[in-house]
């Protein structure tokens, strides 16, 4: 029976942090069992927003790393680089036949980018929908993990899809949505303000790549209050972010015994935060240490690219030459 192909992109640009490992990472681990996996480093697409390269090289090879240290492995799943498919490239060329400037100008991640850096609107920012789309087809994907701000996206990909099977025959299965339903772990910026960022509030952050220090000084400074006056009330979002992350990295016993302290109008949050601060420490040190090993191992790190790179290529070169075939591309 054949597996379900599954396909996944992160951009390079700044440091993953706890949001990224269980809003995506922790689940492209157990995809690896079930599905035929293609997990990407967005390195094309960073250009729209990142058009400075020098750090781009390490950035990479950070994701890289990061993704296995947290248990992806290369052996089950095709982990590449963009950049090493260039068959996504010819795709882009095709499927930017099919897209039309009125849709992607409506698009509501290119206005606001466009707000953002209106001294860099470029015509990748805008035809950023396309490539996206390139990424998903060139391996025929059919679940595609998205956040709520790429769903305009990826309904753009399946209207090209649909555009090209319409125009010179079905090639493309329609991509959708992969929904993790009650698996997936939202976790708030430590200061109750929105996400984790990966560029952005870097002290209500924790970044995959922290240092134990930085680690304590973050979850001390993480926003609280006087505290609950009335038993078993209702936690503040911000409190009961706090909460998410000792469910996430101390033990049932800690966790019962500071929610009941809470429920009781007894807790301290310094001492909660000072145990939350040693559990996490616990939690993130051994993917930070195993992930710079990694990092540091030059010749382990551009085999695991380049094996990505080889089981990518087959299925792109696959693709692409159904692709030619459909348009008479081929002479």
């Amino acid at each position: 029976m054949n597996k379900e192909t599954v396909l996944s992109g992160i951009r390079p640009t700044g440091y993953l942090h706890l949001g990224n490992y269980f809003g995506a990472m922790r689940n492209y681990v157990k995809m690896q069992e079930d599905y035929n996996c293609y997990f990407f480093v967005a390195n094309w697409h960073s250009l729209t927003t990142h058009p400075d390269t020098k750090a781009l090289q390490e950035s990479v090879y950070r994701v890289i790393a990061e993704n296995v240290a947290s248990g992806l492995d290369p052996e089950k799943v095709a982990l590449y680089v963009q950049s090493d498919v260039p068959e996504i490239a010819e795709l882009y060329l095709y499927l930017n036949m099919l897209a039309y400037k009125g849709e992607l100008e409506k698009t509501t991640t290119f206005k606001e980018k466009a707000k953002t850096q209106p001294d860099n609107i470029n015509a990748g920012l805008l035809t950023y929908p396309v490539l996206m789309a390139a990424d998903i087809l060139i391996h025929r994907a059919v679940k595609v993990p998205v956040g709520k701000d790429q769903e305009q996206h990826l309904e753009m990909a399946r209207n090209f899809a649909e555009r090209f099977n319409f125009r010179y025959g079905h090639i493309f299965p329609e991509p959708h949505a992969f929904n993790f339903g009650e698996n997936l772990i939202k976790i708030m910026s430590l200061d109750g303000n929105g996400k984790m960022s990966k560029s952005e509030n870097q002290m209500a952050t924790l970044y995959l790549a922290d240092d134990d220090d930085a680690i304590r000084k973050k979850i001390m400074k993480a926003k609280t209050d006087s505290g609950p006056t009335t038993p078993n009330s209702i936690k503040p979002d911000y409190i009961e972010n706090l909460f998410t992350l000792m469910k996430i990295a101390s033990t049932e016993e800690v966790y019962y015994r500071f929610d009941e302290q809470y429920n009781q109008c007894t807790i301290r949050y310094g001492d909660f935060k000072k145990q939350l601060a040693e559990d996490m420490v616990a939690f993130i040190k051994p993917i930070r240490e195993k992930a710079a090993d990694i990092q540091n191992n030059k010749e382990l790190i551009h085999k695991i690219i380049k094996q990505g790179a080889d089981k990518a290529r087959a299925s792109a070169s696959a693709t692409l030459q159904e692709v030619r075939k459909a348009i008479r591309m081929i002479y």
